[in-house]
C-alpha cells in the first residue's frame, strides 16, 4: 500500500470515519477491513475495477446496507447507520446512479419529492420555490427555470438537479455515485464544477467515478479498492494515472502485500 498522505495541516477532523469495515454475502467478502475517512471541505475520490467495493461501500455509507464488522464514526462518535433516513438524519445525503427523479415533474417539485413542505394541509409552493432558487443559486447550477420539467433538460442538469436535491435537508457529506457517466465532455465539466461548489460550501464529498482524468482533475485525495481491501491513498493533486492504475490493477509495489 501506497505511504498515507500527510494531513498533518488539516484543523478539522473527519465527518465521516470509517475503520475496518467487513462486508460478506454468504461465503462472499465484498469488503475486508476497509479504512475510509472524509472532512469537511474535501473532495475524496473512490476508484477500482469492476467489482472492488466501492459500490458496497457507498451503500453502507447511505444505510442501504450494514456492514458485518467494524467501527463507522460521525464527527468521532460511533453511529449505526440502519437505514437510509437514519443517514439523512446522520448529514449524510447519496445520489446514485438512477438518481432517483421524476421526468414528468419540473424542478422544484423534483427537489422537494417525498419532502414537500405543507402549510394548513397545503403545498407552500411559494416557499419550495424559494428555497430551490437558493440552493440552485448557491451551487451556481446552469438551470433555464425551476418550473422546467425534468425531461427537458440535459444529462448534467438532471445531475445537478439531484446534487441540488441533496442540498435540501442541509447535509454535511455527499456521496456521489458516478455523476458524469454517460454525460458529454461539456455536461461533464459542469457536474465537476458542482462537485468543487460543495466543497466550497463546507462540505464532505465522496466522489465514485471510473474516470480518472475526472477524479484526477477534482479531488482532493483518492482512495482505491481493489478485491474489497484498501489498496492505496493519493494526494490528487499530485497523483498519476499511471500510480491510479497500477493501485487498480495490483500492479508490483502496490497493495496490502507491499506496504
Amino acid at each position: 500500500m501506497t505511504s498515507p498522505i500527510d494531513t498533518s495541516d488539516t484543523t478539522t477532523g473527519p465527518v465521516l470515519s470509517m475503520h475496518g469495515i467487513t462486508k460478506r454475502f454468504g461465503a462472499v467478502e465484498a469488503l475486508v477491513d476497509v479504512t475510509f475517512e472524509v472532512r469537511p471541505r474535501e473532495v475524496v475520490g473512490l476508484i477500482g475495477d469492476n467489482a472492488a467495493g466501492k459500490s458496497t461501500l457507498a451503500k453502507i455509507i447511505a444505510g442501504a446496507l450494514q456492514p458485518t464488522a467494524g467501527l463507522i464514526e460521525i464527527d468521532g462518535a460511533g453511529v449505526t447507520i440502519g437505514s437510509p433516513s437514519a443517514a439523512h438524519r446522520l448529514g449524510i445525503a447519496t445520489v446514485f446512479q438512477d438518481l432517483a427523479l421524476c421526468e414528468n415533474l419540473d424542478v422544484s417539485a423534483n427537489l422537494f419529492l417525498g419532502r414537500e413542505l405543507n402549510a394548513t394541509g397545503f403545498l407552500h409552493e411559494g416557499r419550495m420555490a424559494q428555497l430551490t432558487r437558493s440552493v440552485l443559486r448557491d451551487l451556481r447550477a446552469q438551470i433555464p427555470s425551476i418550473h422546467t420539467p425534468l425531461h427537458q433538460l440535459s444529462g448534467g442538469q438532471r445531475q445537478a438537479v439531484a446534487i441540488a436535491r441533496t442540498l435540501i435537508g442541509e447535509p454535511r457529506l455527499v456521496v456521489l455515485d458516478e455523476p458524469t457517466a454517460s454525460l458529454s465532455v461539456a455536461q461533464t465539466a459542469e457536474v465537476l464544477t458542482l462537485i468543487e461548489r460543495l466543497r466550497d460550501l463546507g462540505l464532505g464529498v465522496v466522489f465514485i467515478s471510473h474516470n480518472l482524468t475526472d477524479i484526477g482533475a477534482t479531488c482532493d485525495r483518492i482512495e482505491v479498492l481493489r478485491h474489497g481491501r484498501n489498496n492505496g491513498s493519493f494526494a490528487g493533486s499530485s497523483v498519476r494515472q499511471a500510480d491510479l492504475i497500477a493501485a487498480i490493477t495490483g500492479a508490483p509495489g502496490y497493495g496490502t502485500a507491499h506496504s
